[in-house]
């Protein structure tokens, strides 16, 4: 079966193309291809499978195998991929993911895609609590975006240890299905820095649903204007949360590696 590398801002997963054929056992294919010495190398897996529901259907395995409900920067990849290979002649289709449908809006340059806007839909805040990791009190505003998120506050967050502190924010008890995490550090009304611990692949180099999370807490306490350019390690996401319908919108690139073949 042919595979594609694909990224948005280094957030980057192995995509199959699932529309006719589904290999066996996606959890373990997704630990053994995310392996970045003895596989192809990546945040996790994501499969392209038909739908009911949307345009096409998007599948998440995070690299410890464990299934994802929505993935920001995936989403993008998987617009690029079914525009770039024919799959669809739309430049606006809907995805569907466990999160729910999201709708995309395609930019092309040259005739592919290079970026994509994604309705990300309404976000969930709920209220701040206290949770103590490795024997020190954090504050954290929980928020969904079909998938959880927990943002804590750091004036310096490239000084932090994310090996040490990620793991216990992510297997808290406050969370009992894990959370990603957000350590957040506020440059100005308008911008956002960010490093993210994804539930079930550590820290990577960017997040689109934890960027949107980000925006939502900060804007919610108002550290932050609706719409703010989030810097991440891998680059920036532009974040609009729309007070005409309350629903989030990231804009972003996408971004095709390599493709290769999965051996028997």
């Amino acid at each position: 079966m042919q595979f594609t590398k694909m990224h948005g801002l280094g957030n980057d997963y192995v995509y199959l193309d699932c529309t006719k054929e589904t290999p066996a056992d996606l959890p373990e294919l997704a630990v053994r291809l995310s392996d970045r010495h003895f596989g192809v190398g990546g945040d996790g897996l994501i499969c392209i499978c038909p739908s009911r529901r949307a345009d096409f259907r998007m599948r998440i395995f995070n690299a410890d195998g464990s299934e994802g409900e929505m993935c920001g920067n995936g989403i993008r990849c998987v617009g690029k991929f079914v525009y770039d290979k024919g799959m669809t002649d739309k430049k606006s289709l809907t995805v569907e993911t466990l999160a729910g449908v999201r709708t995309l809006e395609l930019h092309t340059t040259g005739g592919t895609v290079s970026a994509a806007t994604v309705d990300m839909g309404v976000p969930a805040i709920a209220p701040e609590r206290i949770i103590t990791v490795g024997g020190r009190e954090y504050r954290v505003i929980p928020v969904s975006m079909g998938n959880p998120h927990a943002v804590t506050y750091f004036p310096q967050v490239a000084a932090l240890d994310l090996k040490a502190l990620g793991p216990g924010f992510e297997c808290h008890p406050s969370f009992p299905q894990r959370t990603n995490t957000e350590f957040v550090e506020v440059l100005g009304p308008a911008k956002l820095r960010l490093r993210v611990w994804e539930r079930g692949s550590g820290e990577t180099l960017a997040c689109g649903t934890g960027a949107c999370a980000a925006l939502a807490a900060s804007a919610a306490a108002g550290f932050t204007q609706r719409a703010a350019v989030v810097e991440l390690p891998g680059g920036d996401l532009e974040i609009r949360w729309e007070p005409s319908d309350g629903h989030i919108y990231m804009t972003g690139p996408a971004v095709t590696v390599f493709e290769g073949l999965l051996p028997d």
